[in-house]
């Protein structure tokens, strides 16, 4: 089975990457798992850190059909496409927002609709796809009104997968992701960069900036849940998928002045000190523009799980990363 993951240098694609290694296989169309003989991980930047043999590391154009046609073939049973260009900067770069997130998506499903071998297709959209007047609890009928670039980009996408699937030509497979927490590495460019940097910067004795009100409400996901939710998204049957190709995640609900009380308790004030509240009108409008909590039946029904609550996700953020690269520099 060969294997592509775009955006494949990215934190989170990186990680399924070697839940994928560690897995050794996946289910492929028939329900029959098969043997992940090749993993193909694709980015502008190379994908650092993996010297297992099954691993090739290409970089290059998401954009850019040569570029594309590089990693995609007949022989491409799944593909996991995380490549995206994030909330500010999408907001920030018109012209870049739609060629990544839009243009970029589009030319991936028409290579698969070209070679005609129609491959699962899983694909990550956002909580940006909601906005205005919503409701405490986002359903799954509620429609979508993004307020942002990016919003409107990831519509766009899953709309256009939605329809490569309705017409054979790709199996694809929508989730859309809460606000994922903690991240680790460095602060991106993504409005939600804060969510995880309120919580990793105080863990590692450093300063950072809140740009949000405290009361500002956010719906996240853990990385260790999200690569678990993206594989057990993967091996369900089609069926799962035909109905609606779009799919909630479980999240947990938080404002982010619980999230702080949340660092207080388990690290100490010590810890919250390092936060400096500086608010920024744009990060505020495009966050608080995001759903705070939607409905979780269908998920749920299906089998998908997310964190207990917030505690659990800087326990993982702690275990995970935090431990784990404190004893690597041992």
């Amino acid at each position: 089975m060969k294997v592509l993951i775009t955006g494949g240098a990215g934190f989170l694609g990186r990680r399924l990457a070697r839940k994928l290694l560690q897995l050794g296989k996946l289910k492929n169309a028939k329900g029959v798992e098969e043997k992940i003989d090749s993993l193909v991980l694709f980015d502008v930047v190379p994908a650092d850190g993996f010297s297992d043999p099954r691993v090739t590391v290409v970089t290059g154009d998401i954009a850019d059909p040569q570029a594309l046609s590089r990693v995609v073939d007949a022989q491409t049973v799944s593909i996991f496409h995380l490549a995206a260009v994030v909330s500010s900067q999408a907001e920030a770069d018109f012209d870049l927002g739609m060629r990544i997130n839009i243009d970029a998506a589009r030319l991936l499903f028409e290579t698969c609709r070209r070679l005609g071998h129609c491959p699962k297709v899983l694909f990550t959209s956002s909580v940006a796809v909601y906005g205005g007047d919503l409701p405490a609890v986002v359903q799954d009928e509620t429609a979508l009104n993004p307020q942002s670039s990016y919003g409107i980009e990831k519509a766009i996408a899953e709309l256009l997968l939605s329809e490569y699937s309705r017409k054979g030509f790709i199996d694809g497979r929508c989730l859309r992701l809460p606000t994922i927490s903690v991240r680790p590495g460095k602060p991106n460019k993504a409005a939600s960069s804060f969510a995880s940097g309120i919580i990793r910067e105080p863990l590692n004795n450093e300063e950072t900036v809140c740009p949000v009100t405290a009361d500002t409400r956010l719906w996240l996901l853990s990385p260790r849940q999200a690569v678990e939710n993206l594989v057990f998204a993967h091996d369900l049957g089609a069926e799962a998928f035909v109905q609606n190709r779009v799919l909630n995640l479980p999240g947990v609900s938080v404002s982010v002045g619980e999230m702080v009380e949340t660092l207080g308790r388990i690290s100490g004030q010590a810890a919250v000190s390092k936060i400096r509240w500086e608010s920024d009108p744009v990060v505020q409008r495009i966050i608080g523009s995001w759903p705070g909590s939607w409905d979780m039946k269908r998920a749920h029904a299906l089998g998908f799980k997310g964190d207990k609550d917030f505690d659990s996700i800087v326990h993982a953020y702690i275990a995970d990363d935090l431990v784990a690269r404190r004893c690597s520099e041992i």
